[in-house]
């Protein structure tokens, strides 16, 4: 299914109007080689993560991840978007209402800190909420998905639990995951997440 993002941007604040590909620091003006140097990026800072996890704290802790997991390639890492954002016809969140959102988050958060370690479905519950609201949000103009993903990855952590949102090559995985987030679907999210989540000890 072709579902392409759609920008308003009419400043080419994030791209260069010749090109079209996205401004960076290394200055690539291939689109593929973009795409390939991006990877190995962030692929790298994602295992760093996973020895030197974010404390989660809120809304800020989602500008902190994409920071630090884009830092070597746009220097708008960790910045909010200033563009308007749609998908297949669908608009994500305007962002002249940011601020609402944010606080919503912080809310979601501070709710599943109250939930007990070993409530498996209240988490898995609360987690799809949190994840459906983020990506809802889309703050950024690149890297959502892979912020989302670490998010909740290290909110699990932070209760006992591993979650990989994004194993290799499961298409299964994948179609339930792009699913839940393009519908909203709170129900697909809570028991894919709920499926995935494993004890760490």
């Amino acid at each position: 299914m072709n579902n392409p993002y759609a920008y308003i941007d009419p400043d080419y604040t994030y791209t260069d109007p010749r090109t079209g590909v996205l401004r960076n620091i290394e200055d690539i003006q291939d689109a593929d080689a973009l795409i390939f140097a991006e990877s190995g990026a962030v692929a790298k800072r994602l295992k760093e993560l996973q020895i030197a996890p974010i404390k989660i704290t809120g809304i800020a802790s989602l500008f902190e991840i994409h920071r630090f997991l884009f830092q070597d390639i746009y220097d708008w890492a960790g910045k909010v978007r200033t563009v308007e954002i749609s998908k297949g016809g669908r608009p994500f969140f305007p962002t002249n209402r940011f601020h609402t959102a944010f606080c919503h988050i912080d809310d979601l958060v501070k709710q599943y800190e109250r939930i007990g370690c070993d409530d498996k479905n209240s988490l898995a519950r609360k987690l799809a909420e949190i994840l459906d609201t983020v990506n809802y949000l889309h703050p950024f103009r690149e890297g959502n998905g892979r912020t989302q993903r670490e998010f909740l990855r290290l909110l699990a952590f932070e209760k006992g639990w591993r979650l990989n949102l994004n194993p290799p090559d499961n298409v299964d995985i994948y179609n339930r995951y792009m699913a839940g987030t393009i519908d909203g679907d709170i129900q697909i999210l809570s028991t894919l997440i709920f499926d995935l989540l494993v004890p760490l000890r």
